[in-house]
């Protein structure tokens, strides 16, 4: 409809503007007004060519109204607003017509081939597997997942891709922690105090009751490492005691948490296609070949027995560490080799190090960061404390428990990434649809199937594409649905642009906030009537909000019930 307007209005600018010897008319913007009071289209073009006539604004909106006439029926009326705005009233049979639109399109409704099948690697989760999914991973991997779903909606092809951060000091800290507690629970070693262990300035004992504290100061502090240890307990015994090094306990630890973070990654139905192992890039010869090049390009020298990146050529405030003085690289040395590998299977967008992965050749506008803010807890009103050091924090299958996988995926996307997000725990369990917004719009989407059942039972045919007289929707609510619902294909297409799918969450609650109220209300918007034709195209309007509430859920990751 939008797309039908802007022709229209492209059309009648041209003609404004013919002679003026300026070269092609400027860009004007169409947008929906925030009140329906000021239309239902409104067109900032006679402001825009104030320059270009040298007449007043409200002068040549006037001539655009003219010239635009009816838009070949499209406009039912126009008046100019402010200093110069066009607001536009598309006429009732425009709208009505976006029913039969929706209902031919079905299941394909918002899709694009926009994308034209261009590779796009999605990115996402890579937690490292040194512990269970928190929160903030939780988050990443709702929003990574909703915009793969989005971009694949809009026609590119889509890998979705893990890192797998297996590598480096992390790892070895692991190792060392897990081995730790096996030790401990053989008696060979204690330890260290509770109070050492809270306080980050304790003193940090070498030995407790004559034992050795062998649990590194910087180690993972969680119960499941014990766990992991007593596993290796109960299978070797006390076989492993005298290993000199961590190495093998990390790599059971590595196992059995990456298979755990699997499971949960299951259960929130997040997939991906690819796994990258980090390891691969140390084994491969590929961290030392992007430190070669980027030597070879001047970006690389030695300090204090480190070596450096030398960002600040990039225009970065400082300098980064590629390699420590103890000869183990930090993140950011495989994240570049990483990064390069990506180019090089062939994909052409993704998020991460923009910059010193243009200066080893790769396109830096072909690279996309998509932030997203920590996520906080509240219950009563407090916000639940949490430190991942002390293990204390709520995991996303302690939460998944509590709330459900459709609410826990709605809520950590139902906010801009960019924005802190403060998860209302005593919200997210509610039951009651008409408080909780996950459950509002997924009841919105049910209820159009109890119609259906209702319609069976009275021995009414649903209707089928191409079947459906709109005509008797002539109720301003009945128009407004109308018109909500044709913005579903935009709505869709902003959001996999900007890839941000919190714009789909906030147009479902819009969908269901008109939706609800209008079935609630059964005696002046009641579906089956004795009214054969209004019965038909209520039923059809019914079946045009399933298949968007559908579609908008399913980008989400949420199911659409049929019951609740």
């Amino acid at each position: 409809m939008k797309e039908d307007l802007l022709e229209q209005l492209r059309a009648a600018v041209h003609r404004l503007v013919e002679g003026s010897g300026e070269g092609d008319p400027p860009a004007f913007a169409l947008d929906v007004p925030r009140s329906a009071d000021h239309g239902d289209f409104a067109c900032n073009a006679a402001m825009v060519l104030t320059k270009r006539l040298r007449r007043p604004p409200r002068e040549i909106a006037q001539q655009l109204i003219d010239t635009l006439g009816d838009a070949g029926g499209l406009v039912e009326r126009a008046e100019i607003a402010g200093p110069g705005f066009v607001n536009l009233w598309l006429s009732k049979s425009r709208w009505q017509g976006v029913l039969d639109e929706i209902l031919t399109a079905g299941e394909a409704y918002g899709r694009s081939d926009a994308g034209a099948r261009r590779s796009v690697q999605v990115e996402f989760v890579s937690a490292n597997p040194t512990g269970p999914l928190t929160l903030g991973h939780g988050r990443q991997a709702v929003l990574g997942d909703s915009i793969a779903r989005l971009l694949d909606h809009q026609g590119f092809a889509v890998t979705r891709e893990y890192y797998f951060n297996n590598g480096g000091r992390q790892m070895r800290v692991l190792g060392e922690s897990v081995q730790a507690r096996y030790l401990e629970q053989l008696g060979r070693a204690a330890p260290p105090p509770a109070e050492a262990l809270a306080d980050a300035e304790a003193s940090w004992p070498e030995e407790v009751d004559g034992l050795p504290v062998r649990f590194p100061r910087d180690g993972y502090q969680g119960g499941y490492i014990s766990e992991i240890a007593e596993g290796i307990r109960a299978e070797h015994g006390d076989g492993w005691a005298d290993d000199a090094d961590g190495s093998r306990f990390g790599k059971v630890a590595e196992e059995t948490i990456f298979a755990e973070i699997r499971v949960t990654l299951d259960a929130l139905q997040v997939t991906f296609d690819e796994y990258y192992n980090e390891k691969s890039l140390y084994e491969g010869g590929k961290l030392e070949a992007v430190v070669a090049d980027l030597r070879e390009r001047d970006l690389v020298y030695e300090a204090d027995g480190a070596t450096w990146l030398r960002s600040t050529a990039f225009g970065l405030d400082r300098d980064r560490v590629l390699i420590r003085s103890n000869g183990e690289p930090t993140y950011l040395l495989p994240d570049l080799a990483y990064h390069r590998e990506k180019f090089r299977r062939g994909f052409e967008q993704f998020p991460y190090v923009k910059h010193a992965a243009g200066a080893l050749g790769c396109p830096e506008d072909a690279i996309e960061l998509v932030m997203n803010q920590f996520v906080t807890l509240t219950s009563n009103g407090e916000q639940v404390k949490q430190s991942t050091r002390r293990a204390t924090y709520v995991t996303v299958d302690d939460l998944m428990a509590d709330v459900g996988r459709d609410v826990f995926r709605f809520f950590m996307v139902q906010r801009k990434a960019e924005g802190h997000l403060d998860f209302d725990l005593d919200l997210a369990k509610d039951v009651d649809w008409k408080k909780n917004p996950a459950y509002y719009v997924q009841y919105a989407h049910a209820r159009t199937h109890g119609i259906e059942r209702k319609a069976a039972e009275n021995g009414v045919a649903m209707p089928a594409p191409g079947g459906v007289d709109a005509s008797p929707l002539q109720l301003p609510e009945e128009i407004e649905l109308l018109q909500k619902l044709s913005q579903f294909p935009g709505v869709v297409a902003r959001a996999a642009e900007t890839r941000e799918p919190h714009h789909v969450a906030y147009y479902l609650r819009d969908v269901a906030g008109q939706w609800n109220p209008y079935i609630q209300d059964g005696t002046r918007h009641r579906v089956l009537s004795d009214d054969p034709a209004l019965s038909n195209a209520r039923l059809g309007l019914a079946l045009a909000v399933r298949i968007v509430l559908a579609a908008g859920l399913d980008l989400l990751g949420l199911s659409a019930p049929e019951r609740m």
